[in-house]
């Protein structure tokens, strides 16, 4: 394969993909002076319409998506996007519609989005929804606000959040930006909360416990009704990072056992997968005590129309334009009408057979720090491999070599060298066999060829990059070369 050239350094001067034709009537310069226009962009690169179109579509064909193949990533839920779900949110009625057009010409957008409301409450076993969060972090941040506007209207925000050593990496950052102190709960030997810990840490200083459930390591917390009891004992809240809920979804619902404040990720559980960086959706929902400080607007109906709600005094406000990003509320939509409550259900099945299928096939050949039985994801080390002296990042590059996405690594920190593999329920078994076979094979490579592995990937344009050099003096402006 050939090295794909910047766009800067395939453009010549004088060329361009576009002509005009020459002007009718005189040229009004001196109507436009003092106008905000735009001047002439330094250094913008001039090519031809053939050289554009070539120099795209031959970056497109050397990018990895999921209609090519399996992103294992743990934690990410990366999974196929039905292509109905694009279709029906293209549809022109709602990309045509405005976000501040009167509400009685957009009543089927409003309508859209209360159903979403009214569905995610049903599922998660919540009373109360919001959909305007942008993503999963900005759902978490919008949580934990709620819970400190809570707090401080009783008299005290509280000082702490307690969050376990198996939860996400964003939850401390969400807790810090509302101001508290974060304090780690420790995991037992099974990798779920240690309640003994917890009990210990749970004081009235603690203003919520931020638990992720399924945690990292795919474990379920078993012991979530107890979790919540030692929380609310204490008048704590209990807030569940949803990011995981694919392995949930129609099999049991998290209000009913005692959480607080929810954040879902539409992003990953009901399509729209975020490869990419965008788009996303992290709705928040909540039981009825934290209802009256849900961010403006609230979809509400008077009269038999939608509209939206601004009279909320005790709102924490708006934490994103409009009402969060529709095209992906739409998708999510499609999505849960598409599969039903039985197919909604059927997603947590199939992902934690996908799953638990790879972690069973491959526990001979990579290392199981924590053997309790796992939902949606499993979490194997470099361990066998470290007397090789391979590493978790070794294996990702080999993986290139062989067509396939690396899955997550070195997550959770529990857990050194991580590999965190999420098949979702989307793979067929025929994926996750040549999956399997791959990750054999490369287990042996580790034996018989580490200089093999150490040098990977041999397949791509561009070879072993030094990332950490890379992180620590990026390159973020091109300039030309003198020569």
């Amino acid at each position: 394969m050939i090295r794909e050239p910047l766009i800067f350094e395939i453009s010549d001067k004088g060329k361009r993909a576009y002509t005009l034709p020459k002007l009718d009537v005189p040229e009004a310069k001196d109507a436009l002076a003092g106008l905000p226009i735009r001047p002439e962009i330094p250094g913008f690169p001039q090519v031809s319409e053939i050289e554009i179109v070539r120099h795209f579509t031959r970056l497109s064909q050397q990018n990895y998506c999921v209609d090519i193949g399996l992103y294992p990533l743990g934690s990410c839920t990366m999974k196929y996007n039905p292509k109905i779900n694009e279709k029906v949110a293209a549809l022109p009625g709602f990309t045509e519609s405005h976000p501040l057009a009167p509400a009685d010409t957009v009543q089927g957008d409003l309508e859209v989005l209360r159903l979403v409301e009214d569905y995610l409450c049903e599922i998660a076993g919540m009373d109360a929804c919001t959909l305007q969060p942008a993503a999963g972090a900005q759902g978490e941040l919008t949580g934990m606000m709620l819970i400190r506007a809570c707090h401080e209207e009783r008299g005290d925000p509280r000082k702490y959040v307690l969050v376990p050593d198996s939860a996400h990496g964003t939850n401390p950052s969400s807790a810090h930006l509302c101001g508290y102190t974060v304090k780690e709960v420790k995991s037992n030997e099974g990798g779920t909360v240690d309640l003994e810990d917890l009990a210990r840490q749970m004081t009235g200083e603690v203003a919520a416990l931020m638990v992720t459930n399924p945690n990292t390591l795919g474990v379920f917390e078993y012991d979530i009704c107890k979790i919540a009891e030692i929380v609310h004992a204490k008048g704590g809240f209990l807030y569940m990072d949803g990011a995981n809920m694919n392995a949930l979804v129609g099999k049991c619902r998290p209000g009913d056992m005692g959480v607080d404040v929810l954040h879902i990720n539409l992003h990953k559980t009901f399509s729209t997968p975020h490869g990419g960086g965008g788009p996303g959706s992290g709705p928040v929902a909540v039981k009825s005590v934290l209802e009256p400080y849900l961010p403006v607007p609230r979809v509400a109906k008077k009269g038999g129309a939608y509209a939206l709600d601004y009279a909320r005094p005790r709102s924490i406000g708006r934490v994103k334009s409009f009402y969060g990003n529709f095209g992906v509320i739409v998708k999510a939509l499609a999505y849960i009408w598409s599969l039903g409550p039985d197919g909604l259900k059927e997603i947590a099945e199939v992902a934690v057979l996908n799953a638990n299928y790879i972690r069973r096939s491959l526990d001979k050949d990579y290392h199981l720090k924590y053997t309790t039985p796992t939902l949606h994801e499993c979490v194997f080390s470099d361990k066998f491999q470290k007397e090789f002296g391979i590493s978790n990042l070794d294996i990702a590059k080999r993986l290139i070599d062989y067509g396939v996405h690396p899955p997550t690594m070195s997550f959770p920190l529990i857990v050194h060298g991580a590999l965190m593999i999420e098949p979702t329920e989307t793979e067929s078994k025929r994926d996750l066999d040549q999956f399997i076979d791959i990750m054999k094979t490369i287990a042996r490579e580790a034996k018989t060829e580490p200089e093999l592995l150490k040098a990977a990937p041999h397949q791509t344009i561009v070879r072993r990059l030094d990332e950490t050099g890379a992180a620590r003096n990026p390159i973020l402006k091109w300039e030309k070369s003198p020569t």
